[in-house]
Formats: C-alpha cells, structure tokens, sequence
C-alpha cells in the first residue's frame, strides 16, 4: 500500500508541478511539502484537506483508506446528496432513514413526507 507520502507526489507529479508550485498553491512551505512527500512528518487535517481538495481527491485516498483517486464520494453517498427527494420511492429504498436511531418505516416516511407539505402549504 502507498504511503500517503507516495500519493501526494505522485499527484503533484500527474499534474506536472514542482514541489515549490504546489506548495504555493497550498500556502505551505517546500520544505513542508518535501517532507510530506518524503514521509518524514504527515501533513494536518487543514492540510490533507487542501491537498485533497486542490487534487480533486477524497482524504480517505490520501491516508489509503481507498484506491480510488478519482472519487471523492462514494457513488452511492453521491447520489443521495445530488438527487435526494424523499418522495421518490426508490431513495425510501435505497436509503435507511433513521429518527432517533431508528429506521423510519415507508408508513412512517410517507407521513413525515405529508406532514412537511402540509407544514409549506399552510405558510
């Protein structure tokens, strides 16, 4: 398994800068970055996040928690937060939706979905 280390100077590396360019970029200094990239100090959580974000990467890629570079959220997680309408029978499906830690049954969902069109309608 890569090292986080590893990760970051592979990126930097596909996207051709050098290490004083990307630690610009990051507001960090070259030597910060180097010694990243040469896993003599492990970057913060402020830092892993600019770092992902800059690469367009999730943390979890970075730290190896995942090989996935090119995804910062999980598909599903992705497509909960894009196109999330309670409505739809196949989010109440798909998803647990849970109130108080526990799974809101389709009955219970579908009242809780009435009840806030009812709540618009009256304002």
């Amino acid at each position: 398994m890569k090292t986080c280390g590893e990760r970051i100077s592979e990126l930097r590396e596909a996207q051709s800068l050098t290490q004083e360019e990307l630690a610009k970029q990051l507001n960090i200094s070259r030597a910060s970055l180097s010694h990243y990239e040469k896993n003599r100090r492990e970057p913060d959580y402020e830092t892993l996040d600019k770092i992902a974000n800059y690469f367009k990467v999730s943390v979890d890629y970075l730290i190896g928690r995942t090989d996935e570079s090119n995804s910062s959220v999980q598909s599903n997680v992705k497509l909960f937060e894009e196109s999330l309408e309670l409505s739809d029978e196949s989010i109440l499906e798909r998803f647990a939706l849970k109130v108080d830690g526990r799974e809101l049954t389709a009955e219970e969902a579908k009242r809780f979905i009435a009840f806030v069109r009812a709540e618009r309608a009256m304002k």
